[in-house]
């Protein structure tokens, strides 16, 4: 089988290419040039895409014998992760760029690009797995054996038919399986750090990144009876369920800590109270895609708003282009923008976007 792997310049993808051609495949290896700062060097976990990674993932592709190349996505990473991101934090949700990356980038322009160019599938270093439904004989998409890595959240909009497009080497692996392995093999990313922090973001400080494009506009921090308790510089830089960064000079009177509870970007005010108040047991979701058959209503069915967060029992009802889940027990701080994906055991069932939470509190 004719495989690209895309390379990232880290240890999961260097891995996972090593492993597609132990598997025999003939495989090439490509780099996406994602960021239009090429000036931009990568300092420990922060930033990725940078010249630096660009030149390990080369050397990479040199141990093992493979041709190289270089992809310049970074237009359509503008336009489909970045500018997505600030238009959502400017209207006031929370948009997650590498749901929009997998989806817009490295699983529909990179994988289109290489099935137009003849190769058969796209390999990357995701901790996920794929299978086939027996009864359908369509690819699903399923948890990794390390849950702590899981990437399953993020490629939650990928559909059958990209899912049989693709290879996930390291879905039946641990982290800490792939360094020793990188080590065994001589491949000088082995303990190159991972990249946590929004790629684009090199400093890590979103607020900041936010207000150079958005500008400051001061307004109110309010409390959960209107009054003001504090001042902000731009009430798009605030996401529900948020602690820190409030910079309110005096505690609640209870003295317990206050969360960001509402944004309200018409009238630029920010809203603060108790932790309680972040419980919902009804989550909405809109624009469902599916990797697995609509679940029945009233389907029992675990549902994950983060990407690193715990999955929570529940039932579902999908009508009229909306996802609605009743949960067992509350989650604390879901947000407009954030991604809702739907699980059955191991499996991932869909992703929708959260829309207004319920106001229903556990």
């Amino acid at each position: 089988m004719r495989v690209l792997a895309a390379l990232s310049g880290g240890v999961d993808s260097a891995v996972a290419a090593a492993r597609a051609v132990d598997a025999g495949h003939d495989v090439v290896a490509v780099h996406l040039a994602l960021s239009r700062r090429t000036s931009v060097q990568r300092c420990g976990s922060s930033g990725c895409c940078t010249p630096e990674d660009a030149r390990d993932a080369g050397r990479t592709a040199d141990l093992l014998g493979i041709p190289f190349y270089v992809w310049d996505l970074s237009e359509r990473f503008q336009r489909d992760v970045i500018d997505d991101f600030l238009s959502g934090y400017a209207a006031g949700v929370t948009p997650n760029p590498c749901i929009r990356c997998n989806e817009h980038v490295k699983f529909s322009a990179l994988l289109e690009r290489a099935l137009a160019l003849g190769f058969d599938a796209v390999c990357t270093g995701h901790y996920a797995r794929t299978a086939t439904d027996p009864q359908t004989g369509l690819s699903t998409l399923h948890r990794a054996a390390d849950q702590a890595k899981d990437q399953s959240y993020v490629l939650a909009v990928l559909d059958p038919e990209r899912l049989s497009q693709v290879l996930f080497p390291l879905g039946d692996t641990t982290k800490s399986q792939v360094r020793r392995e990188a080590t065994e093999r001589g491949l000088l990313v082995a303990e190159k750090p991972d990249s946590y922090d929004i790629c684009f973001i090199e400093d890590g400080d979103t607020r900041a990144w936010l207000a150079a494009r958005l500008g400051h506009r001061p307004g109110p921090v309010l409390d959960v009876h209107g009054e003001q308790i504090g001042q902000h510089d731009g009430a798009y830089a605030f996401t529900i369920g948020q602690r820190r960064g409030l910079r309110l000079g005096n505690p609640a009177a209870d003295g317990s800590r206050r969360y960001v509870l509402a944004v309200d970007l018409p009238r630029n005010t920010v809203t603060v109270g108790p932790e309680s108040h972040l419980d919902r047991r009804t989550l909405t979701g809109t624009a469902p895609s599916w990797c697995a058959p609509v679940p029945s209503p009233g389907a029992r069915i675990g549902a994950q708003i983060r990407a690193h967060g715990s999955e929570s029992p529940g039932t579902v009802e999908v009508s009229q282009g909306h996802v609605t889940v009743h949960l067992d027990r509350p989650v604390r701080g879901a947000a407009p923008g954030q991604t809702l994906v739907l699980y059955h055991g191991t499996q991932v069932l869909g992703a929708s976007t959260l829309v207004l939470p319920g106001t229903d509190r556990g």
